[in-house]
C-alpha cells in the first residue's frame, strides 16, 4: 500500500529527529526561508486540490515573493532557543473572490495631455480586505489594491475649513522616496465635521443578505454584531427598518424609532442563514421601505450588508448599476459593507456604492465595525458635499510629466469637470481625502521622450507675473447637498512650496508610505528598487499621534 506523500515526510522528519535525539548531536536546521521554499516545492503542498476554475480574480500570491521577499530577507535574523517549527503551506486565497481590473495609471507628458480630472472617492473597503489577505497568509491579487483606498483608509490631521465651505483643500510638495527624479505633489480635502447628536434625523434601512452563503462566522454573525453596534449609536429621532433577502425578499422590521433598541437588536439576533440570493429583489424592497418613511431635510439611507454573492435574479453588475442609478435620484443613498471570504463580490460591492452615492466598506472583524459604523458614523451617514470633481492643470515650463497614483476607476474626461449632470463621488462630515501625483519636473530625467514634431517647451520659459512660479492649478467643483449647480474652488500649487521629504509633516510622509507599499503589492512597476522594508521605515517615522492605533496596525502588517 503506498503512503501519501505528506505522511511519509512527517515520518522520514521524526525518525531523523529521534536518530538525532539517540546519538546526542544537534540537528543542523536550514534557514527558515529555504525551509519554507522546500515546504513549497513539495508535490503534496504545490498541487492544488481540485476546485472549479475561478470566476474572475486569480490566485493569491505566496507571501514571500519579489521585492516582499527581498524585505523579508533584509530583515536582521532572531536567535532562537529552540528549533522553528515546520513551516505551514501558504493558504490559497479562495479562486471564486471577483474584484475589478485594475491597470496603473501611466505617465503623461504634460505637453501633450497638460491636465488631469478624477473623481473623489472615499471608499476603503481595499485596505481591510487587504488586511484579511495578508493576515491570512497570502498576498493579495494585484486587482485587490485599490491605492487610493489604502491611503484614505487613514485619517489625517488636514486643517478644518474656516471660510464657511464645507471643506477645505490644501497640497503640498516633495520628493519621492522610490525615485530621485520626481517630486510627489499632495492634494488634501478635510471635511467640515459634524458631531453625532447634530446630525439630521436619519432614516436608516438595513439590508440584509441571510442566503445560504451568508452561513459563517465571518459572516452573518459578524453581520449581526456590528448592525448592533449602529443601533446603540440611534437617537430617538432616527428610524431603523431591516429588509433581508434570501431566495425570497421580507420586512422583518418595520421603521422603528432608535429609542427602542431592543426591538431593532432583537429583530437583528433572529436572521438565520438559508436559500438563495435574490440581491436586485432585496435592493428593490429595500428603496421602497426608504421612500415609505422618506425624511424631508434628512438622512435616507440603505446600508446593504452581504458577501456579493447575487445568484438569483439579477445577478448582471451593470443591471444592478442601472437599477441603484436610477434610484438615487428619489434622494436616497446606498452604501456597500462587505463581509466574509471565499465567494466575496467585491467589484459589485464597490460599483453599486459608487453609483448609489455611498461608500464601499469591507468589514473583516468587530473593531473594524466599530471604525466604520461607531467612530466614523457621521462620516458614513451624513453626506456634506455631492459630485466633488478635481481637476488639475499642469504649468508645461516647470513639469515635464505627471502620473496619478491610484483612483484609477475614478478618471473623468476633460470635459466632465463642469458638466453638472456627469455623477462623482460624495464627500461625509469629517471625511478626509488624499490624492497623490507623481510628477517629473523640467531638468529631471523624464520617462517618455519628447515628440519629433511637438513644440519643445524649455525650463525657465517666461510666464506673465505669478504664474512663473506655479506648478499647476487645482480647481473644485461640488454640490451642496439637494443642490443641482456646482459650485467651483480654485487655488495655485506653487514651486516654492516645496519641501524635503524629511521635514514634510507626518501625515505626508505616512500616507507616502502607504502609496509604496500599495504599489509594491501591485507589482512595483514604477517604484524601482524600493521595498516592503522601506516603506515600513517611513511609516515607522511617521506615525504621529495615531489615536486609533491604526497606523501602527498597519506597521504589523
Amino acid at each position: 500500500m503506498s503512503v501519501p506523500v505528506p505522511r511519509l515526510l512527517l515520518s522520514v522528519l521524526i525518525a531523523a529527529q529521534l536518530a538525532a535525539c539517540s546519538s546526542g548531536a544537534p540537528v543542523a536546521e536550514p534557514p527558515l526561508a529555504e525551509r519554507a521554499d522546500a515546504a513549497l516545492a513539495s508535490p503534496a503542498l504545490s498541487a492544488p486540490p481540485p476546485a472549479v476554475a475561478p470566476a474572475a480574480a486569480p490566485p493569491a500570491r505566496p507571501m514571500a515573493t519579489g521585492k516582499v521577499a527581498h524585505a523579508v530577507a533584509r530583515r536582521p535574523a532572531m536567535p532562537s532557543l529552540m528549533a522553528a517549527p515546520m513551516p505551514m503551506p501558504v493558504p490559497d486565497q479562495p479562486s471564486n473572490e471577483r474584484y475589478g481590473q485594475i491597470s496603473d495609471n501611466p505617465i503623461h507628458r504634460v505637453a501633450e495631455a497638460p491636465v488631469s480630472t478624477f473623481s473623489v472617492d472615499v471608499d476603503t473597503g481595499s485596505y481591510s480586505n487587504v488586511r484579511r489577505l495578508l493576515n491570512g497568509g497570502a498576498l493579495p491579487p494585484a486587482d485587490a489594491v485599490r491605492v487610493e483606498e489604502l491611503i484614505n483608509y487613514f485619517p489625517y490631521d488636514y486643517a478644518l475649513p474656516t471660510d464657511g465651505r464645507p471643506f477645505a483643500v490644501h497640497t503640498a510638495l516633495a520628493p519621492a522616496p522610490w525615485n530621485a527624479q520626481r517630486v510627489l505633489l499632495r492634494v488634501a480635502i478635510k471635511g467640515q465635521d459634524v458631531a453625532k447628536q447634530s446630525l439630521p434625523p436619519a432614516n436608516l434601512v438595513f439590508l440584509v443578505d441571510v442566503s445560504g452563503s451568508m452561513d459563517s462566522a465571518d459572516k452573518l454573525p459578524l453581520l449581526r454584531s456590528s448592525l448592533k453596534l449602529l443601533v446603540d449609536q440611534m437617537r430617538p429621532v432616527d428610524r431603523i427598518s431591516l429588509v433581508t433577502y434570501a431566495g425570497s425578499t421580507q420586512v422583518v422590521l418595520a421603521p422603528t424609532s432608535g429609542a427602542d433598541k431592543a426591538t431593532i437588536k432583537t429583530a437583528i439576533d433572529g436572521l438565520r442563514a438559508g436559500g438563495g440570493t435574490a440581491g436586485a429583489s432585496g435592493i428593490e424592497l429595500a428603496y421602497r421601505a426608504a421612500q415609505q418613511s422618506f425624511i424631508d431635510g434628512g438622512i435616507n439611507r440603505i446600508l446593504l450588508a452581504t458577501d456579493g454573492d447575487f445568484n438569483v435574479g439579477v445577478s448582471d453588475t451593470e443591471q444592478l448599476k442601472k437599477m441603484v442609478e436610477a434610484k438615487r435620484r428619489s434622494g436616497i443613498s446606498l452604501s456597500t459593507l462587505g463581509f466574509g471570504t471565499g465567494n466575496h463580490n467585491e467589484a459589485l460591492m464597490e460599483q453599486i456604492a459608487d453609483v448609489g452615492d455611498g461608500a464601499y466598506s469591507y468589514v473583516d472583524n468587530l473593531m473594524e465595525g466599530h471604525k466604520v459604523l461607531v467612530s466614523e458614523m457621521s462620516s458614513t451617514l451624513a453626506t456634506i458635499a455631492k459630485d466633488v470633481k478635481v481637476q488639475i492643470e499642469f504649468n508645461p515650463a516647470l513639469v515635464q510629466e505627471y502620473r496619478q497614483i491610484g483612483y484609477e476607476n475614478r478618471q473623468l474626461r476633460r470635459e466632465d469637470f463642469h458638466n453638472d449632470q456627469v455623477d462623482a463621488g460624495d464627500i461625509g462630515a469629517g471625511h478626509t481625502v488624499t490624492a497623490l501625483y507623481e510628477l517629473t519636473l523640467t531638468g529631471a530625467r523624464g520617462a517618455i521622450d519628447p515628440l519629433r514634431y511637438g513644440a519643445a517647451v524649455r525650463a525657465g520659459d517666461e510666464r506673465p507675473g505669478e504664474l512663473a512660479n506655479e506648478l499647476a492649478h487645482l480647481r473644485l467643483r461640488y454640490k451642496l447637498p439637494g443642490q443641482s449647480s456646482s459650485e467651483l474652488m480654485e487655488t495655485p500649487i506653487r514651486r516654492d512650496a516645496m519641501k524635503p521629504l524629511a521635514q514634510a509633516d507626518a501625515d505626508f510622509r505616512f500616507a507616502t508610505a502607504v502609496a509604496g507599499f500599495g504599489q509594491v503589492l501591485r507589482g512595483g512597476r514604477y517604484t524601482g528598487e524600493w521595498t516592503v522594508a522601506d516603506a515600513r521605515k517611513l511609516a515607522a517615522a511617521s506615525l504621529g499621534e495615531d489615536r486609533f492605533g491604526y497606523r501602527g496596525e498597519f506597521l504589523r502588517l
